[in-house]
């Protein structure tokens, strides 16, 4: 599927600014001018993203912490980050390969297409007798 060099626009959900209170949908925006290639680099997996899950502790990191926490703010200007379920597209890393299905530990942008550097950190999901989806929550 990942050709050598192939370049795809890669939409993104981005973080505008700190928020502060609720957040609201003015706080991010749609990227749509973002690129990735699509082919991976050794010890590497680039995954198109299913399913993002979007969870509470993800409002704390919306906002500038002023003391160190177990999970860093977002970084404005970003795309957001979170747990996903992802089909790989081009591995780099001999434990996945193109087609399998993978939950992303806090790994994956809230974007299309991700590049993930850290592959160990990958689940592959064995069992596809549910829906994906339930793997972001209940799974």
């Amino acid at each position: 599927m990942a050709g050598d060099g192939e370049e795809v626009r890669n939409k993104q959900v981005v973080l505008k600014d700190y928020v502060s209170g609720m957040p609201k949908e003015s706080d991010m925006c749609i990227n749509t001018e973002s690129k990735i290639k699509l082919k991976a680099p050794d010890n590497a997996v680039v995954v198109k993203n299913l399913y993002l899950s979007c969870d509470p502790y993800m409002r704390s990191r919306m906002r500038k912490l002023d003391s160190p926490s177990f999970v860093d703010s977002f970084k404005p200007g970003s795309p957001l980050s979170g747990y996903g379920v992802a089909k790989v597209v081009s591995s780099g890393y001999p434990n996945l390969k193109e087609g399998d299905l993978v939950l992303a530990w806090g790994t994956t942008g809230w974007e299309q297409y991700s590049l993930i550097t850290a592959p160990e950190t990958l689940l592959k999901i064995q069992h596809t007798d549910v829906p994906l989806s339930y793997y972001t929550g209940i799974l």
